[in-house]
């Protein structure tokens, strides 16, 4: 047995470990859509959303023998001695078949070393993933033609009333759930106590680690939260330490004030910084799930156009990082966090929210009003405290049976 082979061993004994402790009982629904057959899989997504462990179900389910997969994450120190070229290779002359990469974003230009492992092993099947601040639309290595990526989000709403209630149900499509939508909550409603349920997805439910540290969940996310600016972000960016302390407090000053028509001249000084700085920083905020940016259609922030609006990425970031979240706030964070996983979601002139571009949608409390879209024909109200609403007035919680 040569070194490499035995120093793997180590790291081998400890991925082993940890793909037989996960559970199986639960998949995230995301993970079903992925087609495991193609050669070059990337599933990215911001860090808590349960990649790592769609891996493991993955391969528990999949490799019967464990010598044909090989499993790594690629932020172990493992990797500062050792060669990721080196470990494929002696995995595929030891008749391995697949490969599955954690954390590539890690790796001195991965996105190289990715494209040469796939030309060089044509046998071998690759699945890694990645922070969801990865740019895959322009890297130095052409992966375009060759790969496939899949997004995971955290979990739905509906995701949750499953993991933790056991309220099995379909997702509902976007025009469906506007037609259809009263004759829906019953059928939910006389399954679970849906309210009471959804104000505890809102606090702790988008992550699906809730269960394992429920006392200590709003620590843990701010945790994760100072992982993405202090690990991700470096990893993907080629930023100073300096920049990251900015971003860092730009978070901080945007949890306390979210959401706000954007006075960005007023938030650069603050953070001593130019204007195309601060742009890249709300974008990379953005992009690792740490903020929802809300613009116009005219405004496209691949451009890197100054938002309209700026809201915390998920409402559990709310409750970890906000001092007093505020619950008109919570209420539209929700709405944009889950409705812009299945749909386009831009700042309408009027209203608080256009949906593909013509839908519209103003999101409150039990008591809100037409008001405002009164002569819209196609103006709904998203309404909290609701179980079971009628015509254009849809409850805010079923706005979490999208995905």
């Amino acid at each position: 047995m040569n070194e490499t082979t035995m120093d793997f061993s180590r790291l081998d004994r400890s991925s082993r470990r940890r793909i037989s402790a996960v559970p199986m009982a639960f998949r995230r629904a995301p993970a079903a859509a992925i087609n495991w057959e193609d050669r070059l899989i990337c599933l990215k997504g911001p860090r808590g959303c349960g990649k790592t462990t769609t891996l493991f179900q993955r391969i528990r389910e999949a490799f019967p023998d464990p010598s044909k997969v090989l499993y790594a994450s690629l932020d172990d120190l493992w990797f500062a001695t050792h060669d990721v070229f080196d470990l494929v290779e002696d995995h595929f002359t030891h008749g391995g078949t697949h490969v599955f990469f954690d954390e590539v974003h890690h790796l001195p230009d991965w996105q190289t070393c990715v494209k040469n492992l796939y030309d060089s092993f044509p046998s071998l099947h690759f699945v890694y993933t990645g922070s969801s601040m990865l740019r895959l639309d322009r890297m130095q290595g052409d992966l375009s033609r060759r790969q496939i990526v899949y997004h995971m989000p955290g979990l739905s709403f509906r995701e949750y009333l499953l993991f933790e209630h056991g309220v099995d149900m379909p997702a509902v499509p976007f025009e469906r759930l506007l037609e259809e939508h009263a004759s829906i909550a019953e059928g939910v409603c006389g399954r679970i106590r849906v309210l009471p349920a959804f104000e505890a997805y809102l606090r702790f439910g988008y992550y699906p680690f809730f269960k394992e540290v429920k006392r200590g969940f709003p620590q843990r996310l701010a945790q994760i939260a100072a992982q993405v600016l202090e690990g991700d972000y470096p990893a993907v960016e080629d930023v100073s330490a300096a920049t990251i302390r900015k971003a860092r407090k730009m978070l901080m000053i945007l949890a306390d004030r979210v959401p706000q028509k954007v006075n960005f001249e007023k938030l650069c000084r603050e953070l001593e910084t130019d204007r195309n700085q601060g742009l890249k920083m709300l974008d990379a905020l953005s992009r690792g799930g740490l903020l929802g940016l809300l613009s116009d259609r005219a405004r496209s922030l691949k451009g890197l156009s100054r938002p309209d609006k700026i809201y915390l990425g998920d409402t559990n970031l709310m409750y970890a990082l906000s001092s007093a979240p505020d619950t008109g706030t919570i209420r539209e964070t929700f709405f944009l966090n889950q409705v812009r996983q299945v749909r386009n979601v831009n700042y309408p002139a009027r209203g608080d929210f256009l949906v593909d571009g013509q839908w519209l949608f103003e999101v409150g409390g039990r008591g809100k009003t037409f008001d405002q879209i009164a002569d819209d024909s196609k103006g709904f109200l998203a309404v909290d405290d609701t179980e079971i609403g009628s015509r254009h007035r849809i409850p805010l919680w079923m706005f979490g049976l999208l995905y």
